[in-house]
């Protein structure tokens, strides 16, 4: 009886380590863990096509993360998605003529804002929008118009 109890106890406790595991995991891949400094400015892009960029999606430059997507709205006059972005007070000598992308990471094609920086001298400040934007590219899309452009140059030939 005695041996069969030191069997459970090491199962218990290789199924904390488990579990332990699952949570850090999971914590890495949503950038739950991850917070930019208390000290942020607010800047603001608008896109034609977000896809399924998410809030708390990392903002990045060449890489590395700048900061997150703060929220992320539906303009009613124009139709285009407003995503307002914080960014950490790091990095507050980023051009105001830095151009925003909707960009795809890793396999599971998780979406983030990457920013390429322009040669203006004035910085970004709290409340600037960027006006030079890329939407994100949908795959569906692509197919389409491929399919569709394929069918027509055989029509017209």
């Amino acid at each position: 009886m005695r041996a069969n109890y030191k069997v459970e106890l090491a199962s218990g406790i290789f199924l904390l380590l488990g579990i332990a595991a699952l949570v850090w995991l999971a914590t890495k891949a949503t950038n739950y863990g991850q917070e930019i400094g208390k000290e942020a400015y607010l800047v603001s892009a608008r896109f034609t096509n977000v896809a399924d960029l998410k809030p708390r999606a990392p903002v990045k430059i060449g890489g590395v993360m700048v900061g997150m997507i703060d929220s992320i709205k539906l303009d009613p006059v124009t139709f285009e998605a407003v995503v307002s972005m914080r960014i950490d007070q790091r990095f507050n000598e980023i051009p105001n003529d830095t151009s925003a992308s909707v960009l795809t990471s890793g396999v599971l094609g998780d979406r983030y804002i990457g920013l390429e920086p322009g040669g203006s001298f004035e910085v970004l400040e709290e409340g600037d929008e960027l006006f030079i934007t890329q939407s994100a590219v949908v795959l569906e899309q692509l197919i389409s118009k491929y399919l569709f452009n394929t069918g027509n140059k055989e029509e017209n030939q």
